[in-house]
């Protein structure tokens, strides 16, 4: 590489300008012809810029350094994003870049790199300009410029590099989702709107005013906002929203409620005294009568509000289950609703962290005031809060200022805190009473740092038992992992031994019947030989009686003969 560049440098003198370009594949220095000016070279690489063979008159390489891995790349890239110069890219500008009597000047592409060069190696930068046009011409024609690395390899490089810093930017973590958090109480707004609106339409349906005309020719039914409605007492009985569909939808055509379904409708309205107004109003009201096919209507529209309402219940609890995993400390001082709510404009509990206390108290209402031109509010969402309703006038706005200060400790200590835990939220709620009380009575409150030291102690101890049974319930895990590991290798055991029986018993059968056929065999040759010997034998046991029974014959005439004698 530094023949290269002496090459080069004897062609054009000395060299001036020199390129820093950053790839996937490594770091790569290029050398920039020499001209009195600059600025003179951008209209040159403008027109060579897509042109390989132009282009490679202006720029030439003088040293590549391809990484080690892709995690040694991974890190050289986070580094240059965030403008520090790494051990590596220290090394390679070290090592390539002429030294002072050259006087040479590196082009970089990120202004924050190139702050960071010259004040640990003292070497002057430049951006922008000339240098950003040969940075995109070297991008462009980079797999040409570098021998041995061809445009399918930069590319996977690219590609590879790319999703490895794309997983290390995005940090999710399943129990920190804040945009769940922005997303449910945006959810819970808009469903308390839709059912309050559709709650409304369900009573005006079921009301019904009637007045007699001033000629007294006609009896006519006045409509309000134009709406048929058929029990007007039911909506001074029944107040709330989610009863008041469900009461409807259970009366259904007010002519039929009996003392039958008294028992049934005290377990909605969940009072006697209002369950027995209703049937006594339903006897007496003005309402209009109502046809089968409007009833119909009005059944299936309630029960469309009430299963509304029932998930906006389980949406809530879904939210608190969320703010308490995210934010305890905010939840516990604040409330889950509350604490939602400041949440969803820092659009991250992390950047609600780090919004100022005096910013803290009037978050949404700032816009407002710059939309009307008005004085900024001393509170925002942060009205909603119950001490806020609980101060005299005259200190609404001191609480609301110490309460939105509270606010963004609770939001750093949740942010911040490895293991989050409401503790601390518990001790600034107490801190909030206590300053309530002091503006009411005159009490002196606790010194913060009492109330601190106290949440420190109490917070340390639940996070060791937090982890105590983290720690418990990850070896609980383990050990399952660890039978279900053995079962199936004991499993896999037994399969085998099985296939291994099954495999001997196939093999016996068959050994079997080759040795039946092998002594089958053997038994056909003895037999034949059986057959042969006694054949023989017959004929030499024949051959041989004849003299046995003659030597006989003579020792029997012989005794004979003796006994005569004597």
């Amino acid at each position: 590489m530094q023949g290269t560049a002496l090459n080069f440098s004897a062609v054009s003198c000395t060299v001036l300008l020199h390129v820093l370009f950053e790839h996937a594949a490594g770091y790569a220095l290029f050398a920039v012809r020499e001209v009195e000016e600059i600025g003179m070279l951008l209209p040159q690489v403008e027109e060579s810029v897509l042109n390989v063979g132009k282009f490679s008159s202006i720029v030439k390489l003088v040293a590549f350094s391809p990484f080690r891995s892709a995690q040694s790349a991974l890190e050289n890239i986070n580094a240059i994003s965030e403008g520090v110069l790494h051990e590596d890219l220290k090394l390679f500008l070290e090592t390539n870049v002429p030294g002072k009597k050259k006087k040479a000047l590196l082009g970089v592409g990120d202004a924050k790199i190139g702050a960071a060069i010259p004040e640990e190696l003292k070497i002057s930068c430049q951006t922008g300009g000339v240098v950003a046009e040969i940075i995109r011409g070297i991008r462009l024609h980079f797999h040409a410029l570098v021998k041995g690395l061809t445009a399918q390899s930069a590319s996977k490089a690219q590609l590879g590099l790319g999703h490895s810093y794309s997983r290390a930017k995005v940090k999710f973590n399943v129990n920190r989702v804040d945009n769940m958090i922005i997303q449910s109480i945006s959810l819970l707004d808009q469903l308390d709107k839709d059912i309050n609106t559709f709650s409304m339409r369900v009573r005006k349906w079921r009301k019904m005013n009637v007045s007699v005309c001033t000629t007294g020719r006609s009896v006519r039914a006045l409509y309000w906002n134009g709406t048929a409605i058929t029990f007007p007492e039911l909506i001074k009985i029944v107040s709330d929203n989610y009863t008041y569909c469900r009461t409807a939808k259970f009366i259904g055509n007010r002519k039929e409620l009996s003392e039958e379904k008294l028992e049934a409708m005290e377990e909605i309205v969940m009072d006697s005294a209002k369950a027995q107004a209703v049937l006594e109003a339903s006897r007496s009201s003005m309402g209009m009568d109502i046809s089968p096919i409007d009833l119909i209507n009005i059944e299936s529209f309630s029960s469309r509000v009430i299963s509304l309402s029932e998930y906006r219940k389980s949406l809530q609890e879904y939210l608190r289950s969320k703010m308490n995993q995210v934010a305890p400390s905010l939840s516990a001082l604040i409330g889950e609703v509350v604490g939602a709510r400041l949440i969803s404009p820092c659009r991250k509990s992390d950047e609600s962290g780090q919004v100022p206390g005096v910013h803290g108290a009037d978050p949404g209402g700032r816009e407002g005031a710059l939309q009307t031109r008005g004085n900024t509010p001393k509170y925002g969402l942060i009205f909603h809060s119950t001490f806020i309703g609980r101060a005299a006038a005259k200190n609404k706005g001191r609480i609301s200022r110490y309460l939105a200060n509270k606010c963004t400790i609770a939001s750093r200590i949740d942010c911040f805190s490895e293991i989050p835990t409401p503790v601390f939220g518990d001790k600034l709620r107490e801190q909030v009473e206590e300053r309530l009380a002091f503006y009411e009575t005159g009490e002196a409150p606790r010194k913060n740092l009492e109330v601190m030291k106290e949440a420190q102690q109490e917070a340390s101890e639940v996070v060791s038992e937090i982890k105590r049974k983290l720690d418990k319930k990850e070896r609980k895990k383990k050990r399952r992992e660890k039978r279900r590991l053995e079962a199936l290798a004991a499993a896999a055991e037994e399969e085998n031994e099985e296939a291994a029986v099954q495999e001997n018993e196939g093999e016996e059968p068959s050994k079997k019947k080759k040795k039946k056929r092998k002594s089958e065999g053997d038994v056909s040759e003895n037999g034949i030989e059986e057959e042969r010997t006694p054949t023989k034998k017959k004929k030499v046991s024949s051959s041989e009686e004849a003299p046995t029974s003659e030597h006989k014959k003579k020792k029997k005439a012989k005794v004979r003969q003796e006994e005569e004698d004597s």
